[in-house]
Order: C-alpha cells, then structure tokens, then sequence
C-alpha cells in the first residue's frame, strides 16, 4: 500500500471530559458477505458503546434522570436486577460519577459478566436460577427497601426509552436521511429499544417497518397472555410462556413495563421467533464473514434480518440491531466449539517448518 492510498484519521475533533461523554454514536455498518444479493444489509453495533453494550445508553440516562429528579442522592448506593449488561453500564457510570453499585442477577448468566462488573467496582449479589428473572429482579427490590438504597428500575422506568428516542432513534434518522430504510429488526430485553424507536420512525420514518423478534422457546408476545402486574406496573409473576433460553440479555420471564407500551400502541410491524441455536449460529458467522464480533442476541436480531433479506424485494434495505459484543460469551453456547487448543490443520501448520514448535501431546 503507497503512501497515497494508506488508511488515515484525524482524531475526533474534541476532547472528551469523561468516558461517559462517549455513549452513543455507533457505527451503522454494512454487511458485504453475508447478505443476500440485490439487497442492502446493515447492522447498527452497540459494542462500539464504552461498556460495549446497548444498555450503555440506559444505564447514563437512568442516574442522570434520577439525579435531575433529586431521586438519587450524592454517594447513595445504586441497586438493580441486570443479565449484565445493564449492570455493566451501570458499573461504568457509578465508578465514574461515585455511587457505589449493587447488582443482582441469576446465576445462570455468564461468568465474565460477573467479574466485568467486580472489575468496574460493583458488588454482585447471585440468586438461584430456578427463580429467573423474577428471583433477580425481587431481590433488588427487597435490598432496596431493606437499605434504602436507589433502585434503577430498568423494566418500569421512562429514563429507559426516552433515551432511545433521543440518541439511538435519532442516529438511525440521521444516518439514513436520504435513503431507504425499509426494515428494523431487533430483539427485546426491557423493551426500551424498541420503544423508542417506535416513538420516532412511526412519525418521521412510516415507510419503515419494524420487526420484533423472541426467543423461539420463551414466545411471551406471541402467547397473546397480558403479564400480570404489581404496584407501578411492575411484574407480579413469571409469564406463563417463558422457558430458559439461551439468547442472553433477551426476553426475562416477565413482560417488562417499558415494552408495554409497544405491544399498547401498535410499535411494530412484524413478530418473529427465533432459535437460540439460529442465533448462535449467525453470531459466528458474522464473526467469521465479516469480522463483526457480536453475541448471540446480536446473532438472533441478525438471523431473523436474513430472514427477512432472503425474501426482499431488489433493493430493500434492511438493519439489525447488535446490542453487544461477542466477547461478552466467551463461557456460552457461543463459544462452545471453539477450541482452545490447536487442532489438526493448526498442528501440520506447525510442523510445515523446524522451529518453535510445540511439543506432541
């Protein structure tokens, strides 16, 4: 490569006061090998959020909310139920901000998301997974009230979509001002999202169609059964429908608050059930295609925009949403198959030449 066609930066163009003032702006970014010809495929990357996840943008608008309101004092420890994402989030802004932070989160979730927390300064406080989400979500709240602690409320809180209608909405208008934009698709973990989403694309973007999608095996949208709820709408119970699934970070087993209002208000187009194993299959090949590192939510939102590609009409132009980052699975289904050690195309590579090479096992 000369010189003259070298790839170059120039910097930002400012300098950031905090890591926080990084939230938002993700790339929205093409996909060349996997998409089916004739259309044009894209993916919006949460990962490139600081924390490296959607809820990134929640976790910042949640304390900033809270403390605008008065709700949430100087140095008054924070609280909540999380899969980890949103506690990672939360981890990264009460470090930089000085609440302490206590999360609560089922044990059936991945190992890393745990000590990513730990490392950012959060205590974890595991519960019995045969209590899902539920035993999660209740045990904040009972810590809460015990400690008189602030409680986040990610499921049930306005801060949770009003920050998707005023950056992920947003970026998605700007990005796309010009051009088509026939479909969304994405996933639901508290429903914050999409709602935003709705709220801005039912107006400025009619045209755009938007695709929810669940896991397979925990269809609770599809079930047509209402969540029974509790005071401020919180969950009273576990749906019915839910089953455990392997699609992180989607579908708790209750229907969040946040997500009512897009089942109340017609905030989507299209529902569509995912395979857990689909979604853990389009992750790797994103990762392998297109060297886009994404888990298996990001995967699921992915498999069902092929879905929807596959059958397109020419020229359709279609985005997925990626809430986080691949690495994120490293103990998961994910990376089940992905071996450690070198296999046997790996070893003969090896041996092709004399030096530096491993001993036989």
């Amino acid at each position: 490569m000369t010189a003259e066609t070298i790839r170059r930066t120039q910097g930002r163009g400012r300098l950031f006061n905090s890591i926080l003032d990084t939230v938002g702006d993700t790339p929205v970014i093409r996909i060349n090998n996997l998409a089916p010809e004739g259309v044009r495929l894209y993916v919006k990357a949460e990962f490139f959020n600081p924390a490296a996840s959607v809820k990134d943008r929640l976790a910042l608008n949640i304390i900033e909310a809270a403390e605008r309101a008065g709700t949430l004092k100087p140095g008054q420890t924070v609280v909540e139920a999380t899969s980890g994402n949103t506690g990672i989030g939360l981890a990264m802004v009460c470090a930089q901000k000085g609440y302490p932070l206590v999360v609560t989160m089922a044990d059936s979730f991945s190992v890393e998301r745990r000590r990513l927390m730990r490392m950012l300064g959060a205590k974890v406080v595991l519960t019995p997974r045969a209590e899902k989400g539920m035993g999660m979500y209740k045990k904040a709240v009972e810590l809460a009230e015990k400690h008189g602690w602030f409680l986040a409320r990610q499921f049930e809180t306005s801060a949770n979509a009003d920050i998707h209608e005023a950056t992920t909405a947003r970026e998605i208008i700007n990005d796309f001002a010009g051009d088509r934009l026939d479909y969304v698709v994405t996933g639901f973990g508290t429903g914050g999202t999409v709602a935003g989403l709705a709220r801005v694309l039912r107006k400025e973007r009619p045209e755009t169609k938007i695709v929810l999608s669940e896991p397979e095996n925990a269809a609770l949208i599809a079930s047509g059964v209402a969540q029974k709820r509790g005071a401020e709408g919180a969950p009273a119970a576990s749906h019915p429908a839910f089953e455990p699934h392997p699609i992180q970070g989607w579908t708790p087993d209750f229907i969040p608050l946040v997500l009512q209002e897009v089942l109340d208000s017609g905030g989507y187009d299209g529902l569509r059930p995912v395979a857990g194993a689909e979604g853990i299959a389009w992750a790797q090949k994103l990762a392998a295609r297109e060297g886009i590192l994404t888990g298996i939510s990001g995967g699921s939102s992915f498999a069902i925009a092929m879905q929807i590609a596959e059958r397109a009409e020419a020229g359709a132009v279609i985005l997925a949403m990626l809430p986080d980052t691949g690495e994120r699975y490293l103990s998961t289904p994910l990376f089940a198959d992905i071996p450690e050690e070198m296999d046997d195309e790996e070893r003969a590579l090896s041996e092709s030449t004399p030096g530096y090479r491993m001993a036989a096992e």
